[in-house]
């Protein structure tokens, strides 16, 4: 079983592959986009700085998650994964405007044909991306951190869009000038793919950020962890909150109703200490006793 500082290095080490390949198709689509003449091309250079930057906050998130409590944050750092997947998704919407607004503002403009050149960077792209997607996510789904989910869903949406690009340059070098619209048109769809993926990602760690209930399965597995403890006769209450790849538990259990406070201590400790040595990504526990209500 992976313990959480584990967890954390997993999560750092996909960032960190998914910043060396996003920044460098992003400095290749850019120079290939402006000396290639492919406005999609330099139009989807943007999403992958944002991919880049995205993988930079998250690598940067994850460290200072890892750093213990202190007097001003006695819960510790870990939310700072949420507030970083938030600022790059309104990045992302932002830049997602402005490609939109090139693409339609410079619609009628004639541009010369693209060089072949660009074919293999937008080829490289759709590979090159795939491959960090599927890497990632088999990270994020190992771990639950939704910040690398995020990124590798980002990372997904730019296949869509490298894919796209590559389409339009195929038809725009075969067909020459006259179909010139077709970049335009490409980079106007990897726009709207920029607004989807921001949008995506706002949302998601917006949730997070509002202490949205973990997810089904964990909460059945947190509650029969808890009824397995001896002394415990039911759940009266189970909210699980998310922050950052960890969580925290606030449980109200049902003991006896003639336990003594002593007792009723020791259960709770009890309750406390299985949990987060069943559960690595538990982080701390806040255990209630109430008493045991028949029928």
């Amino acid at each position: 079983m992976d313990t959480a500082q584990e967890l954390y290095r997993r999560t750092r080490r996909a960032a960190m592959y998914g910043l060396i390949v996003t920044l460098s198709l992003g400095v290749a689509k850019l120079l290939g986009g402006w000396f290639g003449h492919s406005l999609a091309l330099l139009s989807d250079s943007l999403h992958s700085f944002g991919d880049a930057l995205s993988s930079a906050s998250v690598l940067g998130a994850l460290w200072w998650s890892e750093q213990p409590p202190d007097h001003e944050h006695p819960y510790g750092h870990t939310r700072i994964e949420s507030i970083a997947a938030s600022n790059v998704a309104l990045l992302l919407i932002g830049s997602g405007i402005w490609v939109a607004y090139e693409a339609i503002h410079s619609w009628s403009e004639l541009s010369p044909t693209p060089h072949w050149y660009t074919l293999v960077i937008a080829l490289a792209s759709v590979v090159l991306n795939e491959a960090i997607f599927r890497y990632s996510i088999s990270v994020a789904k190992g771990t639950g951190s939704k910040s690398v989910e995020a990124s590798a869903w980002d990372q997904r949406l730019d296949v869509f869009g490298s894919l796209v690009v590559l389409l339009s340059l195929v038809v725009s070098i075969w067909a020459g000038p006259n179909w010139h619209f077709i970049d335009h048109l490409a980079a106007l769809i990897v726009a709207i793919t920029i607004l989807v993926a921001g949008g995506t990602i706002y949302w998601g760690s917006l949730q997070d950020l509002m202490d949205r209930q973990a997810n089904p399965d964990l909460l059945v597995h947190v509650r029969q962890l808890a009824l397995g403890v001896p002394g415990v006769r039911d759940i009266e209450k189970l909210l699980v909150r998310k922050s950052g790849l960890e969580y925290f538990v606030d449980i109200h259990v049902e003991v006896a109703p003639q336990t003594s406070v002593q007792d009723g201590h020791e259960i709770g400790h009890a309750v406390k200490d299985r949990l987060i040595a069943e559960i690595v990504t538990v982080r701390d526990v806040l255990v209630h006793i109430e008493p045991f209500r028949h029928g």
